[in-house]
Order: C-alpha cells, then sequence, then structure tokens
C-alpha cells in the first residue's frame, strides 16, 4: 500500500493542475446537481418495532386526517394576580386569541379552553390546543408568526401567555456561528502549529473542499436515496474534522521530510505513502463506526451514518490526492521561513521538542502514568454508574424559554404529569361492544397507582378504535412515569383476553421511553459491532495482537469517562451552573452511541497516526523504547494540534441555549480530550514501554495470514526515487522556484 500511495502523491504533486482542475469539476458538478434535486423529503422520526410507533401508524390508519405526528401549540394563559381566568374580561381575552388563530394558516383546528374543560381547579390557568397541518419543524414562518402576534395581543390585555407544544420547534441545519468559530480556533491553532500561513490555510481549504462536496452529494441524491436535511449535519461535522485531521497528517509529514533533506516531489511522495497510510486505515475505522449506527435499528441514525461515512470517504481521496497537488503549488513555502533559508540542512525535526522529553518522562515512569490515568479515568466514570438515559423536552431548556415558561405553568395550574400524558390506543375493531371495552381499558388504567385521571375515550368515525389519555402524577423524564408506562403495558394481555380489544401505549412520553429503551438495548451490539471489527483492521495496520486491545480498551475507558462527566453536569447537576444548565435531568438517549460513533472515529485517528510512526521507527531497527520517542518527537504536536482542534469545535456548542445541542458539546469535547491526552499521550506510551518487543508480537500462523500492506513504508526506504517527468507545465517546482 505504502508503494501504490507514493506513486499516488509523486502523480498527484506533479500533474497538480489536472488534479486540482479535477476537483474543482467535480464539486461544480455535483453542486449544479443539488441545485436543481428535488427538494428532500421530510422523514421524520419513526421507531420501527416498538410499541408506541405501532399506536402512531395505527391511529394515522383509523383517524384519517388527524396525523400523529403533526405538529401542535399549547397558549398557556394564566391570569393576573388574584383574578381568575374565568372572569368574563380575561375569558373574552382567551376566546378572541383562540378564534383569531382558528383561521390561520396551516391550522387543522383551535380548542377553546372553555369548551375543552381546559381550566386549572382553582381557575386561574387555562391553556388552548392549536392542531397545525404540517410536521413538527415544518410549520411554516407565517403560521408562526401569527401564533406569536396572537400571544402577544392576549399579553396586551393583561395576561400571562406562554407557547409551548412542537410547533416553535426549529430544526438545525448545518453551517452556522458554531461551524465559523470552530474553524477560527482551528486556522490560529494550525497557525501556531506550523508557523506557516499557507501550511496553516491549506488543509482548512481542502477540508472545505470535501465537506462541500459531501454536503452537496447529499443534497443531490436525496429524494433518490431518501436523504432529508438532517442527514448532513452528521456529515459536516465529521467531515470538518477529520478532513483538517488528514490534511494535517499529510502536511506535517510532507515538512518533516523536506527537512531530512528530499526533493518536494520525493517528500510529497514520501507523505503520502506513510502518512497517506495511516490516513486509509484511520478513515477505515471511522467508516466502520458511522456504518455501523445501522445496527441500532433507527433509519434516521442509519441514514446519517451512511452519508456521513461517504464524506469521510471523500475526506480520504481529498488527503491522498488534492493535498499533495497543492503542495505542488506551495513547494517549500509550507515550511516557516527561517526553514526555508536554512535549506536541507535544516534537519530540525531530529532535534528534541516537547513531545521527546514528554515521550522519556514517561518511559522514566511508566507504572506511575499508567496508574495514574487509569484511576483518573476511573474515577471521572464512577458517576456513569447512575447514567439514566431519556428524551428531555421543554422542562430542560431554559427559564427565558416560552416553552419553558408554559411547561412550568402547566405543571402548576394541572400537575406535573400534564406535560406528559400517555395515550392508550384500544383496538376494539371486530369486538361485540367497542365502547364497553374502552371504558373497561380506561377503569383498569384509572386504578393503577400514579395515575391522577383518565379522560373520556375519544372514538374514530368507524367507532371501532379509541383513544384514552392518561395522565400521570409525575413528570414525563420522570423514572415513576416509566414504570406506570410498564405497568399498563403488563396489563394489555389481560385486558385482550376480557374485552378482546389489543391495547397500546403511545403518545411523546411513551415514544421517548421506548426510544431510550431502544437505543439501551443496541449499544452492547453496536459497541461489538464497531470495536470488533476495528480491532481486526488495527491487527492488519500494526501486526499485533496487543496494541489493537489497548486501543480499543483506551477508547472505552475515555468515552465511559465522559459520559460520566455528562452524568455529573447534566443529571446531577455539579458545576451545572457554570455552563447555563438551568434544569437537571435524564442524558439525552442518543448520547452513548453518538459519542461512540463520533469519538471513536477520532481516537482512531489519533491512535493509527502516532503509533504507525512508532511502529515505523521500530520496524526501521530502532529500540521499542527509542521509537516511542522517534513517534512522539514526530507527530505528538500534530496530534495535539488536531485534538485541540475538535475539543474547540465541539466545546463551542456548550454555549447554545438549546440543551441537547449543549450537552453534545460537553460530551464531545470531554471525550476527545480525555481521549487524545490522557489515553493516547499518556496510556499509550507507558503500556508500550512496559510491553516493550512483546508489544508488536504477533503469532506465526497469524502472520502467515495476515495481508502485509506495510503502513510504515519500509519498502520506500529502500526503493530508488522514481525519475521525474520532463520538464513542463506540471514540472517539479523545486526546479524552478518555491512555487507555481
Amino acid at each position: 500500500m505504502a508503494t501504490f500511495l507514493y506513486r499516488l502523491g509523486r502523480w498527484s504533486f506533479l500533474r497538480r493542475r489536472l488534479v486540482t482542475l479535477l476537483w474543482v469539476a467535480l464539486l461544480a458538478a455535483v453542486g449544479v446537481l443539488a441545485a436543481k434535486a428535488p427538494a428532500a423529503p421530510d422523514d421524520g422520526f419513526a421507531m420501527p418495532g416498538t410499541e408506541a410507533q405501532k399506536a402512531f401508524d395505527l391511529m394515522d390508519e383509523r383517524f384519517p386526517g388527524a396525523t400523529s405526528d403533526g405538529a401542535s401549540a399549547r397558549l398557556v394563559f394564566v391570569a393576573p394576580s388574584g383574578q381568575k381566568i374565568t372572569a368574563t374580561e380575561n375569558q373574552q381575552t382567551v376566546e378572541k386569541t383562540v378564534a383569531e388563530l382558528a383561521h390561520g394558516e396551516q391550522v387543522v383546528s383551535a380548542a377553546s379552553p372553555f369548551k375543552a374543560g381546559a381550566v386549572s381547579q382553582d381557575g386561574t390557568t387555562a391553556y388552548a390546543t392549536v392542531s397545525y397541518s404540517a410536521k413538527a419543524g415544518k410549520v411554516s414562518e407565517g403560521a408562526t408568526d401569527a401564533l406569536k402576534q396572537s400571544a402577544q395581543h392576549a399579553r396586551d390585555a393583561g395576561l400571562t401567555v406562554d407557547i409551548g407544544g412542537t410547533a416553535l420547534m426549529e430544526t438545525g441545519e448545518a453551517g452556522g456561528s458554531a461551524e465559523a468559530i470552530g474553524m477560527a480556533i482551528s486556522a490560529v491553532v494550525l497557525v501556531i502549529t506550523f508557523g506557516s500561513l499557507l501550511a496553516a490555510g491549506l488543509p482548512l481549504l481542502t477540508a472545505v473542499i470535501g465537506v462541500g462536496l459531501g454536503i452537496a452529494l447529499i443534497t443531490a441524491l436525496g429524494s433518490t436515496l431518501g436523504l432529508s436535511t438532517t442527514t448532513s449535519t452528521l456529515a459536516m461535522m465529521l467531515g470538518l474534522a477529520v478532513g483538517i485531521d488528514y490534511a494535517v497528517f499529510i502536511v506535517s509529514r510532507y515538512r518533516a521530510e523536506l527537512l531530512d533533506g528530499h526533493e518536494p516531489k520525493e517528500a510529497a511522495g514520501r507523505a503520502v505513502g506513510t502518512a497517506g497510510s495511516a490516513v486509509v486505515f484511520a478513515g477505515l475505522t471511522v467508516i466502520i463506526a458511522l456504518a455501523g449506527l445501522s445496527v441500532v435499528g433507527i433509519p434516521i441514525l442509519a441514514k446519517m451514518g451512511m452519508a456521513a461515512a461517504g464524506t469521510v470517504v471523500i475526506a480520504v481521496l481529498v488527503a491522498l490526492t488534492l493535498v499533495p497537488a497543492l503542495l505542488g503549488f506551495l513547494g517549500r513555502r509550507v515550511l516557516p521561513r527561517k526553514a526555508r533559508k536554512g535549506g536541507h540542512a535544516a534537519t530540525g525535526g531530529e532535534r528534541p521538542n516537547g513531545g521527546t522529553r514528554w515521550a522519556r518522562f514517561v518511559l522514566r515512569r511508566p507504572v506511575a502514568v499508567l496508574v495514574l490515568g487509569v484511576v483518573g479515568l476511573g474515577v471521572l466514570a464512577l458517576p456513569a454508574l447512575d447514567l439514566r438515559l431519556g428524551l428531555p423536552g421543554d422542562e430542560a431548556k431554559p427559564t427565558s424559554t416560552t416553552q419553558r415558561r408554559a411547561y412550568d405553568h402547566l405543571s402548576e395550574g394541572f400537575g406535573p404529569g400534564f406535560n406528559g400524558p400517555l395515550t392508550v390506543l384500544v383496538d376494539a375493531k371486530g369486538t361485540a361492544d367497542p365502547k364497553a371495552a374502552a371504558k373497561q381499558v380506561g377503569d383498569a388504567v384509572k386504578g393503577l397507582p400514579g395515575v391522577v385521571t383518565v379522560m373520556p375515550a375519544v372514538f374514530n368515525q368507524a367507532g371501532d378504535t379509541a383513544l384514552v389519555t392518561a395522565v400521570p402524577a409525575t413528570g414525563p423524564s420522570d423514572a415513576a412515569t416509566t414504570d406506570l408506562v410498564h405497568a399498563i403495558r403488563d396489563k394489555a394481555p389481560g385486558l385482550k383476553s376480557a374485552t378482546g380489544a389489543t391495547v397500546l401505549v403511545s403518545g411523546p412520553t411513551a415514544m421517548n421511553i421506548d426510544v431510550s429503551q431502544k437505543l439501551n438495548d443496541a449499544l452492547v451490539p453496536y459497541l461489538a459491532v464497531v470495536v470488533g471489527l476495528a480491532v481486526l483492521l488495527l491487527l492488519v495496520v500494526f501486526r499485533s495482537i496487543l496494541v489493537p486491545l489497548k486501543a480499543a480498551l483506551g477508547f472505552l475507558l475515555s468515552v465511559v469517562a465522559a459520559l460520566g462527566v455528562v452524568v455529573a453536569v447534566f443529571q446531577w447537576g455539579w458545576l451545572a451552573n457554570l455552563i447555563g444548565v438551568e434544569q437537571t435531568g435524564p442524558v439525552m438517549s442518543m448520547m452513548p452511541i453518538f459519542m461512540i460513533g463520533v469519538v471513536f472515529g477520532l481516537a482512531m485517528d489519533y491512535e493509527v497516526f502516532l503509533v504507525t510512526r512508532i511502529r515505523e521507527a521500530y520496524v526501521h531497527g530502532e529500540e521499542p523504547g527509542e521509537a516511542v520517542v522517534t513517534g512522539f518527537r514526530h507527530n505528538a504536536r500534530v496530534v495535539t494540534a488536531a485534538a485541540l482542534i475538535m475539543i474547540s469545535v465541539f466545546a463551542g456548542f456548550i454555549g447554545m441555549a438549546e440543551p441537547m445541542i449543549k450537552m453534545m458539546g460537553l460530551g464531545l469535547a470531554a471525550a476527545v480530550a480525555l481521549d487524545a491526552f490522557v489515553v493516547r499521550m499518556a496510556i499509550v506510551p507507558a503500556v508500550l514501554a512496559l510491553l516493550g518487543r512483546r508489544a508488536w508480537w504477533l503469532p506465526a500462523k497469524l502472520e502467515r495470514v495476515l495481508p502485509d500492506v506495510d503502513v510504515e513504508g519500509a519498502r520506500l526506504q529502500t526503493a530508488a526515487p522514481l525519475p521525474a517527468p520532463a520538464d513542463g507545465p506540471d514540472a517539479d517546482p523545486a526546479r524552478h522556484s518555491v512555487g507555481v
């Protein structure tokens, strides 16, 4: 592989105009296709195989025109202090507001609280439910503006009005301030790392090109493959991350080869042949982690994973071809000015640096570093034992939002369970008396502990299916509500025997519980698939049994420790005020799997790039300890820069108001920081120091079976440089100038 990539790197360097033109043409062509492509579908959030989803599907079938996933808004009206909402003037204001909304854009119905019985017992609070024909996140700007204006009119009349529900839900879009801040921080880190504006700008440019091509491709194929706009979110995040990382790895190796005295074309070939081999295998581990999201069983996660995996493939191809092509234009200008003036004699790569000093420190105290690192991660991981998964709703939003205030008003006026009612679907088709069956189900549910009230059954037009709404005594994210859902479902078989009707529990609260359970059940199979395949891949890369196992175990340590940090902050409330967490609660259900998928890929990037350089030195004859020092001398600075870039990008999301985004930002930033600086930079060299030559042991039988991919570029050390082509428009820039 190293020989093939060496030839590819040299060819791209020498044919830089052609390679650059091909990438620009491809980007333009796909951009045109994306602009002309039909609108992407709205894939919603389906959860096949769960009871809540079965009930939603049956609702759509038996209650036509009332879509189960349609957006809704709850206008919560609170009377001024000392007054009742039922007072004549206040009631007239509420009725006028609801009537104003009833004929609005996309509105299906608007129910008056005084006709629907939606007034609190103390008479101070009432709510009106407004149903929309559009799905959550898809309500038009005109409809949401009308909703806000109606609420403001009621406020002007003296009432306190806030809006809950899903009508004001906004769909996140790729791009924005977080990405811009991340790119700015990346630029600063790269300038400090490389000491050259050109060297710092090249990874950013190629990463943007790769991400642009990936997002355009997702848009162009959206209608054909069923990829919605949300599918590109993960592709955008990871495309930038690995795109910068991979380009940094190759540019760094190119600079090192120049400093070792090689001509630019030879340096480009060797950089792609060695660092490029690490990029290929690091990219494969990321692709495995992303494609593995398909085993979870959630369609939108599977699509996001596959789309992001495609973007990573593009990032790898860009790194192997476009990066050396652009290096062909820059020549020696990627070096700092002082190194360029020193010419080929400037072998600064051999001088001791921070990486050298740190590696020698670890080699002198491997046991202490290993124990400290493992114990430290273990302590951070302890809160993860109390991990409670859920899908936080309006209760987790800041009190400055109208959704959170509406949630609090409803909890105060009607009880905490009112914000998470359970919808019990009674499928009485084929029974002798559907009404009697629905009443019996309602009575059975009402008799369960933890149920405050059960509303009368609502039948469909055919009269064979009923919806029974049960209000729990506890909030939607409380463990007691989850127990209540399971209790109702445990009664379902007995109720079917007694009435002949099928009973299904659904609604947003039940769906959130089912989502959490399904994700929790998928965690172990996902880990087994992803880590298992990655270990096999790393077995081929490192030709060692112990190094891949060490890499996987180190990753698991860092992820569990990061989950412990998330639990401590968002569930226990430690330092919550410091980052603006106003309400503690369960950890987002998708967080563990999402962290595993994203962080595993980045962690293996650092592992492959750092340890392949160590193995390269070992294969070329250095002692195990000196090989560790050599690997750190050349690559510790680059891995540190790459990790700092990713930490800065993810940490930027901590400042967002949305609790889920804030949680993702903290979790990912903590995971990358712990994995890069504790596992890869401390535990890895300590383990390699303790194992010595045994780290690279491979059974003879297995050695004969495994393919020799030559990631270290051993064959490049003995092979004679390829002849350069004749002078021409794409000839080596070193023959003419430092650039073109």
